[in-house]
């Protein structure tokens, strides 16, 4: 489990394609040192297993539905990505809960100094099936960055970002029209199969067969 609170920004030292899957190689002297073979690590919001461990350096492999569903079909060598490592059993939750699994892929419209202040607006386009687990002031992860809705309007999504996200994030580095990484709070995805097993389970009343067409 991770909190989406992003400890560095690795850059991608390289891709290798085989056979329609890719094993990328991350520069991140700051997470390296705290891996070990097979650990597992969040990059940009998806939960990876860290191998090929070199000072300085670590690789993981992508199958092909992990490049094609996640915004990893964007990079390219060079690259900006997030980091973070598993919160410990005795560590402080800081951000939510987030679990490394993409729900779906956004895309990054604009990142706009706010006005008469030190901190962004940061804007992204949610696809409409998510749309319904996200909420005012309800917890979302953005490539793997633990962040506050602000405002939805339609499928706009906008949360305020300080300057030290700006800073520790590879939020900078995107430009418009990228695709971003979204893990929706879980929470709402619970809530979602209760009420709809409720409902399944409820008595049938005539305004439920009217509801569902009879």
């Amino acid at each position: 489990m991770f909190t989406g609170l992003v400890e560095e920004v690795g850059t991608i030292a390289s891709i290798v394609e085989s056979g329609g899957d890719h094993r990328i190689k991350i520069k991140a002297p700051v997470t390296a040192k705290e891996l070990k073979q097979g650990n597992s690590v969040a990059v940009s919001g998806v939960c990876l297993t860290a191998l090929d461990i070199q000072p300085g350096f670590f690789c993981a492999d992508l199958a092909r539905e992990t490049w094609t569903r996640t915004s990893f079909s964007r990079i390219t060598q060079g690259a900006q990505v997030n980091l973070e490592l598993p919160l410990k059993a005795d560590g402080r939750m800081g951000g939510h809960m987030v679990q490394g699994h993409v729900d779906g892929i956004g895309r990054f419209k604009a990142l706009d100094p706010i006005p008469n202040a030190n901190d962004f607006w940061l804007e992204i386009d949610v696809p409409e099936d998510l749309e319904k687990y996200v909420v005012f002031k309800g917890s979302i992860a953005i490539e793997g960055v633990s962040l506050t809705v602000a405002k939805l309007d339609g499928l706009r999504l906008t949360v305020a970002i300080i300057p030290h996200t700006v800073k520790m994030t590879n939020f900078g580095s995107l430009k418009p029209g990228d695709p971003v990484n979204i893990e929706t709070d879980i929470v709402a995805k619970y809530l979602e199969k209760w009420t709809r097993r409720d409902e399944e389970a409820a008595p049938l009343t005539l305004e439920r067969l009217v509801a569902q067409g009879f």
